[in-house]
């Protein structure tokens, strides 16, 4: 193949590329999670966390997430929440799933993830939005991580409101609590293909 013609291939290989990631993020599911101050966009991914992903559409077509709070708080780190109501009790939720953390998306500043406890396959309702970027979230050979799903796509100024409200201990909570009650009204799929089951 002539230089030319080489160059042109790899131009054209470029683009259909470039056009496939495109047509696959319009694809992918979006959820606009409502709260008392204000809305924001999440795309998940579903080619790298089917698990976690298949899991948070299952909260999200049960309405689980709907009246539960933003109950941990930390400025310039991750605002959490999805399984507190609002008078302070835990939901209950369904079973853990698997850790996916290993799947190559970093807890980047906007990147949406799934809370556990201290046991790496101990996720299952509550997620988090990372404020800043959170290095010390992701997994290392020596440790698990904490399973990117999603990233935030719109009204990430909402998420930056919530992220620097003053907090303390509130309703048996011990500490980075919203005083003010940030309430998660709703959880809605707005988009894209769910994945397949």
């Amino acid at each position: 193949m002539s230089s030319p013609l080489r160059k042109f291939a790899l131009i054209a290989a470029a683009l259909a590329m470039s056009a496939s990631s495109q047509a696959q993020s319009a694809d992918a599911p979006r959820v606009r999670v409502t709260t008392s101050l204000g809305a924001f966009v999440i795309e998940l991914n579903p080619d790298r966390a089917p698990l976690t992903v298949a899991n948070f559409l299952r909260y999200v077509s049960e309405g689980y997430y709907t009246n539960t709070l933003f109950h941990r708080v930390v400025a310039n780190f991750v605002i959490q929440g999805g399984g507190i109501t609002p008078e302070y009790e835990a939901k209950s939720p369904h079973d853990p799933i698997p850790n996916e953390a290993g799947n190559g998306l970093q807890n980047l500043r906007g990147a949406v993830g799934l809370a556990r406890a201290a046991g790496p396959h101990t996720g299952d309702a509550q997620f988090f939005v990372n404020v800043g970027n959170n290095a010390d979230l992701d997994p290392l050979p020596t440790r698990w991580g904490y399973a990117v799903f999603g990233k935030v796509v719109e009204g990430m100024d909402v998420v930056d409101r919530i992220s620097v409200q003053p907090t303390g201990a509130v309703g048996g909570l011990k500490a980075d609590a919203p005083l003010k009650p940030v309430i998660i009204e709703g959880v809605t799929l707005i988009g894209g293909a769910p994945p397949a089951q």
